[in-house]
């Protein structure tokens, strides 16, 4: 296979895309903390000390999206140097690495929004009276009201 600059230069845009949604998830999630905090203050129950250990969570998870797809980003931009150099085993490997570390962060990012629609259906739980509930469960309910 044969590494031309163009290669790594097309994950470019795509890691900066993913690196802005992730910063867009973590601004969201900073203010879900600085409102959880004043609810906190006023009112210590159960459900709000379970959305902080999920927060805390995720915010570890956020932290390792960024990290891996910064690295992803640094590995990419080494790459392109040692194609410049016209090192093309080092490239090749570089390559390799920084597509891992992308997968990496897309693979960490699915659990983080797995553990958001968790915390939105905790949400969902107090208000609506349910207790985590299945797909199926919803669909029965819904036509057992009608």
């Amino acid at each position: 296979m044969t590494l031309t600059i163009n290669t790594p230069a097309l994950l470019f845009p795509a890691i900066s895309l993913i690196m802005l949604a992730y910063t867009n998830r973590f601004l969201a999630l900073a203010t879900l903390v600085r409102n959880l905090h004043a609810k906190y203050s006023d009112d210590k129950n159960g459900l709000i000390h379970n959305q902080i250990k999920n927060l805390r969570y995720r915010l570890r998870l956020i932290k390792n999206m960024q990290t891996f797809g910064i690295c992803s980003f640094i590995s990419c931009i080494l790459c392109m140097f040692f194609i410049y150099l016209e090192a093309s085993p080092i490239s090749e490997i570089l390559f390799a690495i920084s597509l891992a570390f992308f997968v990496a962060s897309l693979f960490i990012s699915l659990l983080e929004i797995r553990l958001s629609t968790k915390a939105l259906e905790m949400e969902l739980s107090d208000m609506e009276d349910l207790k985590n509930p299945s797909i199926v469960q919803y669909i029965k309910k819904r036509f057992d009201k009608e």
